[in-house]
């Protein structure tokens, strides 16, 4: 049994290492949809042998590398392209990028889980996204992304609070698998998709969550926003405050019984500060396995991203430590626990 509470699982992994006829036939799969090709495209997929080869290569071997056990997997997250016209390019393109994802993880049971794209659009109903997310879950998925932003920077989507989205909520309850809230691209020159788009959709999200009565109305619904919650723990106490004006009781029971965070948080300082805003029992180890910043530190000779480091300095305690690497994404992901378990780990 104590196995059970020592695997380091990471959260956050994005499959970023595509080859390229992956990325050409999304191209042309864009200018089929956006009216620029009469010819729509066909893509036979990606050989057992390449899509070894590749996660080898890369995601397994900085797993082992960084000394994490197991990573929840999810397509390329600023590839997801939900701006992009039509709900059937939509869905076509989620099911093509989820079955890869799929492919891996029967590729490497003992390494990866796989998350899902929805085929969310700026226009478009939750129907064929509630399709897809149970398609998904039948074939052993332990979660979903959800874009709350499908316009990629213009926000026209209603704010996650909004019963608009309920039908996706209650689906997501049923089928027990939480979300990690996660915009796609951006669709504007002024709004870098990694450095601002990214983290602003994180911070704005925060405080739709704090707005709204949604965890009040959806008890069992469990969310994650990533990298840290965005700008959420350096400017706490302003929430807090915020919380207060409105009438909602404290962040603890309006929000944060219901709502979690990883650690993709590049820097020592930034990994301190959120152990102090937010109770570990919040905090999920995250990396963004080969994501947003693929460099390495020259002030420490590490890898930005290597996360897993910034936790272990901590000195958190063991029970603590342990369920941040890994007995917190077991609670968050119970279809995740149920596989983990069904591995006798």
């Amino acid at each position: 049994m104590e196995r059970l509470n020592t695997l380091a699982i990471d959260c956050h992994g994005h499959f970023t290492t595509e080859p390229p006829e992956f990325h050409s036939f999304r191209k042309d799969q864009v200018a089929f949809a956006e009216g620029r090709s009469e010819e729509r495209p066909v893509y036979t997929g990606i050989p057992d042998e390449d899509l070894r080869r590749i996660i080898t290569d890369n995601q397994l071997r900085i797993q082992q590398e960084r000394g994490s056990d197991f990573t929840i997997l999810s397509p390329r997250a600023s590839g997801m392209g939900h701006h992009v016209p039509g709900q059937e390019t939509a869905v076509d393109w989620a099911r093509l990028s989820n079955d890869t994802i799929r492919r891996i993880c029967e590729l490497f049971p003992l390494n990866f889980a796989a998350v899902c794209q929805l085929p969310q659009t700026v226009d478009g109903g939750l129907g064929p996204v509630i399709a897809e997310l149970e398609r998904c879950v039948s074939a052993g998925f332990v979660g979903c992304n959800v874009n709350p932003d499908p316009s990629g920077g213009h926000w026209s989507a209603p704010p996650l609070y909004d019963p608009w989205w309920d039908p996706l909520w209650e689906a997501m309850t049923r089928l027990d698998v939480p979300g990690m809230i996660h915009v796609s691209g951006s669709c504007e020159r002024a709004l870098h998709t990694t450095g601002a788009h990214y983290l602003a959709a994180d911070t704005a999200v925060f405080m739709q969550l704090i707005e709204g009565d949604l965890f009040e109305r959806h008890p069992n619904l469990r969310l994650i926003i990533p990298h840290g919650g965005g700008a959420a723990p350096y400017h706490w106490g302003r929430y807090r405050g915020l919380s207060m004006m409105l009438g909602k009781q404290p962040l603890a029971e309006h929000v944060m019984q219901n709502l979690f965070f990883d650690t993709c948080v590049y820097h020592q300082a930034g990994i301190d500060l959120l152990f102090r805003m937010v109770e570990p029992k919040n905090i999920l180890f995250g990396s963004e396995l080969l994501g947003a910043v693929r460099a390495d530190d020259p002030e420490t000779g590490h890898s930005f991203d290597d996360t897993k480091r910034y936790i272990d300095a901590l000195n958190l305690g063991q029970d603590t430590h342990h369920a941040v690497l890994g007995g917190n994404a077991r609670q968050v992901y119970p279809r995740l626990d149920a596989l983990l378990t069904a591995q006798g780990r």
